[in-house]
């Protein structure tokens, strides 16, 4: 995921974390809070779970943030 901020300095750096994800999610993803890159931990096997849910929070250095959902 990619957010950005037109502020300069470290009120223009942009974290991410995850707010609310689905438990098989939390196994089978990670979430970089640098880049925002979406990594998978292990194969994904499409007999126990046909769509994983995450829910990814951008957070700048003033504090203001914005979530998506990533499915």
């Amino acid at each position: 995921v990619t957010a950005t901020d037109a502020d300069e300095g470290f009120n223009g750096q942009v974290k991410y974390s995850l707010k609310k994800s689905t438990g098989k999610a939390l196994k089978m993803l990670q979430l970089d809070s640098e880049t925002g890159v979406i990594t998978l931990l292990q194969s994904l096997d499409f007999e126990e779970g046909d769509s994983y849910e995450l829910e990814v929070q951008g957070r700048d250095g003033g504090g203001l943030f914005d979530t998506t959902k990533v499915t």
